[in-house]
């Protein structure tokens, strides 16, 4: 089987790229290391580029751009057909969204159109995947009845909208008549355009809406990466800020290795144009004060952290995801990292 990975450097694309390769698969990846002119050095992933190179022989990397859209139309034409597109190449942070508006919708929408195109011109009997977000929903998680409890908040019995129950938010929560943040609009662009090549032109395309995507190579910063960013502040005694909602906003967090199974279970059995939330459920659901008691008490890690009133503009108060709807279609697919777990990996990882 040959695959395609974009943004193969980071935290998604670099695991299902081993994933990949360690079943002897021909592995394509496209990185040209934006992350690092996102986020600055913290964010550079040519070191899982390098890793991945030297430790496969059937990994070839292109450090090319998905906004050209002649070289990815070339690429295609000359190094297809590929059986499996994983489309994880993105502008990841809404924060840095609304200070290049136009870098941002070139990557992530734009960008994913020129991949799509390419894959119905040279490979239209492949699968594509693409990941998307839970920032597609905007802010109309907030807008859900909650329940406040000590340390963090939960969702309600009784609800008043679609898309929200107590095993958390589903694909019919609405997209429309809400806040998404600059970039959970561009997002959402490329969200619709993945669906669409699947239903209108009949190709295999799936879209997974992601929550806290997570693992121990993840090239977290402050504006993304909770988890990860979170535990190297604990680990390094680097300050961390709480931006709002008392410390009690609530992820779910599901490790790279699960997302990238799921992706294989996808690609086993592809559907045309169907869209998924993919997390960590409601069992690996944790708030950022839950997250500083369990790392002090399973790690022996204080995290030195202060707290500002003002929450980020859009972001969610409680959001884990409610996959039903995947594991009615992949019933053999099932997380196997804890929260526990993922921090364990997180710290240990490179420490030598």
């Amino acid at each position: 089987m040959r695959a395609l990975i974009t943004g193969a450097g980071g935290l998604i694309g670099y695991e299902t790229s081993r994933f990949l390769l360690q079943g002897n698969n021909e592995v394509i990846g496209i990185d040209n290391n934006m992350r690092a002119y996102f986020f600055g050095k913290k964010g550079d992933v040519t070191g899982n580029i390098q890793d991945l190179t030297s430790d496969y022989d059937k990994f070839r990397h292109y450090p090319m751009d998905i906004t050209d859209r002649k070289a990815m139309l070339n690429l295609f034409k000359h190094q297809g057909p590929f059986d499996l597109i994983v489309h994880a190449a993105a502008q990841p942070s809404h924060d840095w969204a609304a200070k290049e508006p136009f870098t941002d919708f070139d990557v992530n929408a734009t960008g994913t159109l020129n991949m799509l195109e390419a894959f119905r011109q040279h490979s239209p009997k492949g699968t594509f995947i693409f990941t998307s977000t839970n920032k597609v929903y905007g802010d109309n998680p907030n807008r859900v009845n909650l329940v406040e409890l000590d340390k963090r908040y939960e969702y309600a019995e009784i609800q008043h909208m679609k898309g929200v129950s107590q095993e958390g938010i589903n694909e019919e929560m609405s997209t429309d008549h809400c806040m998404h943040s600059i970039f959970g609009a561009s997002k959402l662009s490329a969200d619709a355009l993945v669906q669409e090549y699947g239903k209108y032109f009949n190709l295999n395309t799936g879209v997974f809406r992601g929550g806290c995507l997570t693992g121990p190579q993840h090239s977290a910063v402050e504006l993304h990466g909770y988890l990860a960013y979170l535990v190297k502040c604990a680990k390094e005694g680097t300050p961390y800020t709480i931006f709002g909602y008392k410390g009690k906003q609530v992820r779910d967090q599901i490790h790279s290795h699960d997302v990238a199974q799921a992706f294989w279970h996808f690609y086993q059995n592809p559907k045309k144009g169907e869209a998924y939330n993919l997390g960590g459920t409601k069992q690996n659901s944790i708030s950022v004060l839950e997250t500083i008691d369990l790392l002090e008490k399973n790690f022996g890690l204080k995290l030195k952290h202060t707290h500002s009133e003002k929450n980020r503009i859009g972001d969610h108060i409680c959001y884990y995801t409610d996959m039903t709807k995947f594991k009615k279609d992949y019933p053999d697919w099932k997380i196997h990292a804890t929260v526990e777990d993922i921090i364990e990996q997180i710290l240990s990882w490179k420490s030598t």
